[in-house]
């Protein structure tokens, strides 16, 4: 017991050593106040953070990215690697200009009450933009999956999903 209280000390040291010197997201501040840094991030870097795209997931219809790490288990054939390749290059692409726009969009927001400068008429215009570009965002998201799943036999999303539950 005594030769394990040393290493338990030193255990809980280390931890604690490793902790501090992890990135707190939290602490962290986006350029835009209206937004958390970790909004700000994924807006930026075209990542889901709010999962857009579980209604097609749920039902098996995959993200292109999902499927292209496991090409090779699904015995992709070149075809499909190159469609599938083109609707995740696509995907990414198309998040990356909205959320883009939905920063431009917010930054207009915060100016628009920062400056005392807003009105209905203004407010309604900003405010239904920001749903028109999420919905965008979210379109070509389940978008992406349906053009996936098209193609795609029926075994590769058997053969998908059972490696999803693995890994």
């Amino acid at each position: 017991m005594k030769k394990l209280l040393p290493l338990f000390i030193v255990v809980l040291i280390y931890a604690s050593a490793k902790a501090q010197t992890q990135p707190d997201s939290a602490a962290k501040h986006s350029p835009l106040k209206t937004l958390s840094y970790e909004q700000y991030n994924a807006l930026i870097n075209g990542d889901d953070i709010y999962g857009m795209s579980l209604a097609a997931e749920l039902n098996h219809y995959p993200l292109p990215d999902k499927i292209l790490k496991f090409k090779k288990e699904l015995n992709l054939g070149p075809l499909q690697i190159t469609k599938i390749s083109a609707i995740a290059k696509e995907l990414h692409r198309k998040k990356l200009e909205m959320g883009l726009t939905i920063i431009d969009n917010e930054k207009t927001i915060d100016s628009l009450f920062r400056t005392n400068k807003v009105d209905n008429g203004s407010l309604i215009f900003y405010a239904n933009r920001y749903g028109l570009y999420q919905g965008e965002i979210r379109n070509a998201i389940l978008q992406a999956c349906l053009a996936t799943r098209n193609l795609l036999s029926q075994q590769q999303v058997n053969k998908f999903e059972a490696l999803q539950k693995v890994n």
